[in-house]
């Protein structure tokens, strides 16, 4: 029982119910008027009345599932119309208001106009009058005029009565309808918006990973770069000068720890901690960590300058790994840095007096990392440099809101 289907009221199958019930009422009225007239009427009349009750159930069946044209539905009702007349003069006006009734709902629920419904009413309510006054006359001549006129206004309130609650439900119906179809193109809608989201959020994800990764790389790259630099010298002086060599080794031990630190640092940042450090001290600790315990020497000259959170760490994330660079593949072991805000924005100028470049510059994946987030920060990375020479990277973004 659990698996049938449940009759449905909410679809739009619900007009075929209604029609259903309609055809079953038509013949359960066309019989009782049948009974009516085998006690009341001829035999030829009473044959007649029952062909004509057989064809009028069979006509509003066919009216009602078959024929689907407005023109055809309204031939029908001509026919029916005629045969209801047919009934009355045979029978008398007995369940006349009420067979019209049904008739004209049939034919409410396949017009969609509602001018074209309240012109059917009109023209049924003069059809009701005429019918009845002629069965009135063929049944009982002698009817009195208060009488007659008694049924036909009764007649017509029902015909006004059913018009008016049919053509108000249908209409209450089809706005239901309408917004059940609204309701559920906004939960579509609503579902689509929220795999859009799922995407994009995914998409974020999948950028701040790259951003952790970059920002780890930066961070990581340089402090061990100096940590290599470090044991590499003092593998070389442990034997002819091992002091030398114990200095070298506290100093690369500190920067590994320091190393450990700004990857900690990094990951808090990257949850949303705010830097509390001023950049110009950031940096110059950073230019301490990369010649502390080297040869390497630095000079730079830095503003005041404390930018947003982004450009804070694009800013000291692309020095650490140009300092890191130029030590490891620029053999550079000077270096001038400079970071201003001017009219051109804020600007970070690294140069080094490494081996240079020979023939085209080849940008690799730090270098591609630093150019991408200048343009997406709206500013853009210049090259130089020449074989023998040196090599000199300048970074060029516009001011922010927060830039000082």
């Amino acid at each position: 029982m659990g698996d049938k289907k449940k009759f449905d009221f909410k679809s739009k199958k619900i007009f075929e119910y209604i029609k259903l019930f309609l055809v079953l009422l038509m013949a359960v009225i066309c019989i009782i008027i049948c009974a009516q007239a085998f006690t009341n009427v001829s035999n030829a009349n009473f044959y007649a009345t029952v062909a004509c009750c057989v064809l009028l159930s069979a006509l509003e069946a066919i009216n009602a599932f078959v024929m689907k044209q407005f023109v055809a539905k309204m031939v029908f009702y001509g026919l029916d119309s005629a045969l209801i007349l047919t009934i009355c003069v045979l029978t008398g006006n007995s369940f006349m208001s009420t067979i019209y009734c049904i008739v004209l709902t049939q034919c409410y629920i396949s017009i969609e106009s509602f001018k074209d419904k309240t012109i059917l009413f009109g023209v049924s309510c003069g059809i009701f009058t005429f019918s009845f006054l002629i069965g009135c006359f063929v049944s009982n001549p002698y009817q009195d005029a208060i009488g007659i006129i008694s049924g036909v206004l009764f007649g017509l309130l029902v015909i006004v009565i059913d018009y008016v609650v049919t053509v108000f439900l249908l209409k209450f119906y089809k706005t239901n309808i309408k917004l059940s179809a609204a309701l559920k193109e906004a939960d579509e809608n609503r579902a689509r918006l929220e795999e859009a989201y799922e995407e994009l959020t995914a998409t974020k994800v999948f950028e701040e990973r790259n951003r952790i990764a970059k920002d780890i790389h930066d961070t990581a790259g340089h402090s061990m770069t100096t940590v290599i630099m470090q044991t590499e010298a003092a593998k070389l002086l442990i034997d002819e000068n091992p002091q030398e060599a114990k200095n070298r080794i506290i100093s690369a031990n500190i920067q590994a720890k320091n190393a450990l630190e700004q990857m900690r640092e990094s990951v808090h940042l990257l949850a949303g901690r705010d830097k509390a450090r001023p950049l110009k001290e950031e940096i110059e600790e950073v230019i301490a960590q990369t010649i502390d315990g080297t040869s390497v020497k630095a000079r730079y000259d830095l503003c005041d300058a404390q930018p947003d959170y982004e450009r804070y760490r694009f800013i000291v994330n692309s020095l650490k790994e140009l300092l890191s660079n130029g030590i490891r593949h620029g053999k550079a072991t000077a270096f001038y840095v400079e970071f201003k805000d001017g009219e051109e924005g804020l600007t970070l100028l690294v140069s080094d007096n490494g081996v240079g470049v020979k023939g085209k510059i080849k940008e690799g994946f730090g270098l591609k990392g630093i150019r991408e987030k200048a343009e997406k920060l709206g500013g853009k990375m210049q090259l130089s440099g020449e074989e023998g020479e040196g090599f000199e990277i300048k970074i060029t973004m516009p001011k922010d809101k927060e830039t000082k």
